[in-house]
């Protein structure tokens, strides 16, 4: 597969080997996703080493043509650059501990920019053929004020008022009113995001940025909107760290050829959607995903087991100097309190869906987060950190709270946040970065950073992270000052 003066050549269909060689398997025969009837808003690594295997797996498990992927990037071309040049095939690596194996996906058939070409991104969103709109564009893409409604403020949002389409919910909704004109058909939409009843949020989105527009219009794709488009919620999980030049070398080497769009995950994956579609889907049940009516206890127990657990490793993890999940869960002190943060403070509040062993789960989740081959680094996951943890920590909090118990282990990952934002540094001096939509207004609210009270005090009274309950919480403040003491 080398190319001429010995360079190896992009990956294509060209490029391609004739059949599947050890530790490779390659894509269907292209008409199998020829025809677009996904629209996929966020085509970044996760849902590339997830939605699209799953419905690439069904497609083919169904015999069932016609759920080609449109991808949609919307913050840079660089996607589009990745994966057009190579016939928008890419190769998922899958590391196990101690294997890695990798498969060509062959189920994107066409990537947009949004910023760039709107008008053709409307045309997909239109066409009837499209059944499903599925999204993955973090917690801080749907742009949400302190109320959980659409921040109306946003100037983003406000200038999809005015008639653009930069956000994702402008960009839903500017879609969804020339399917209207079009043909009004029904149509599905699902988000894939970690955010509670993801779906119910946002419907509720779309519906706020609807009530924002002059009233007959607005008016308008309202009620096409509750008469003809669902929102079902759905669960995810599958870890997707960064790729590295390592990935690259090790992908070369199994495929042949260079893959630009190359994407790493764990070999674990799950899905499970509320089934409650519009206009048909693909057979997902059929490539193991778990089709339920309620989605919300799946929800529920990952969120608070796996997402928070995470996030403790990663803020206790990078200050203590570990740069990736894997090295934070071989610190047995920090393996033992993210066993004690499932245990003790995020089981007694779950609602566990029917023959689901809590325990058991809980041993799942820290043996995947100990897979050394992933490289998931600690500064990632802490990411957005303003965003995640009302999701992922501060449910379990209020709930204690709300019992009459203080959770000392929940506390401790908030305030390893806390401590995170306030020190800036590793114990070794090295930089943490602080990569967050409120970092200003974080930085600003920590001052000097050094007085634990001071921090506390600080952080607890951002609003829109904490609101109003937990800031006057004085069980909650103090166990923060407590564990801030030992953390700064």
């Amino acid at each position: 597969m080398a190319a001429r003066g010995g360079a190896v050549r992009r990956l294509s269909r060209a490029a391609l080997p004739g059949h599947d060689t050890p530790g490779l398997r390659l894509p269907p025969a292209p008409e199998l996703a020829s025809r677009v009837g996904i629209v996929h808003l966020g085509i970044g690594a996760f849902h590339r080493a997830h939605q699209a295997v799953f419905t690439e797996d069904a497609a083919l498990a169904a015999d069932e043509p016609g759920w080609g992927i449109c991808g949609v990037t919307q913050r840079s071309a660089a996607v589009v650059d990745q994966l057009r040049p190579q016939d928008h095939l890419y190769a998922v690596l899958e590391r196990g501990a101690s294997t890695a194996s990798a498969r060509v996906v062959g189920q994107v058939s066409e990537v947009l920019f949004a910023r760039d070409q709107g008008p053709l991104l409307f045309e997909r969103l239109a066409d009837p053929l499209v059944r499903v709109v599925t999204l993955t564009v973090t917690e801080k893409g749907y742009r949400r004020g302190p109320d959980g409604r659409l921040d109306l403020t946003d100037p983003v949002v406000a200038a999809d008022l005015e008639g653009g389409a930069r956000s994702t919910v402008g960009q839903l909704v500017r879609g969804l009113q020339a399917r209207h004109r079009a043909s009004a058909a029904p149509v599905t939409v699902l988000p894939c995001d970690n955010l509670t009843d993801n779906g119910a949020v946002v419907r509720r989105l779309v519906l706020d940025f609807c009530a924002a527009l002059p009233a007959a219009e607005g008016d308008a794709v309202a009620a096409y909107v509750e008469q003809q488009v669902s929102f079902p919620s759905s669960m995810v999980d599958r870890i997707v760290p960064a790729t590295t030049d390592e990935d690259r070398a090790e992908a070369a080497r199994l495929l042949g050829a260079r893959d630009e769009g190359l994407v790493v995950a764990e070999p674990f994956r799950q899905w499970v959607v509320e089934d409650r579609f519009a206009a048909g889907r693909p057979a997902w049940e059929r490539a193991g995903a778990e089709l339920v009516d309620d989605v919300a206890p799946y929800e529920q127990l990952k969120l608070r087991m796996l997402n928070g657990t995470h996030s403790m490793l990663a803020y206790l993890g990078a200050l203590r100097g570990h740069g990736t999940i894997a090295r934070a869960v071989a610190d047995d002190d920090l393996a033992a309190a993210a066993r004690e943060l499932m245990a003790q403070d995020v089981l007694p509040t779950l609602h566990l869906p029917a023959g689901v062993d809590a325990a058991a789960y809980g041993r799942t989740v820290l043996e995947r987060f100990a897979n050394p081959a992933l490289r998931h680094t600690t500064v990632q996951v802490a990411m957005d950190g303003s965003q995640k943890l009302p999701v992922r920590l501060l449910g379990t909090v209020r709930d204690r709270l709300a019992a009459g118990a203080v959770p000392q282990w929940a506390t401790l990952a908030v305030a390893g946040w806390m401590a995170f934002v306030a020190r800036g540094a590793d114990v070794h001096g090295r930089p943490l970065p602080l990569d967050d939509p409120m970092a200003a207004r974080l930085r600003s609210a920590v001052g000097t950073g050094s007085d634990p009270v001071t921090v506390a005090e600080g952080l607890i009274g951002v609003h829109e992270v904490f609101g109003d309950d937990l800031r006057d919480s004085r069980d909650f403040r103090d166990a923060l000052v407590g564990h801030l003491k030992e953390l700064l």
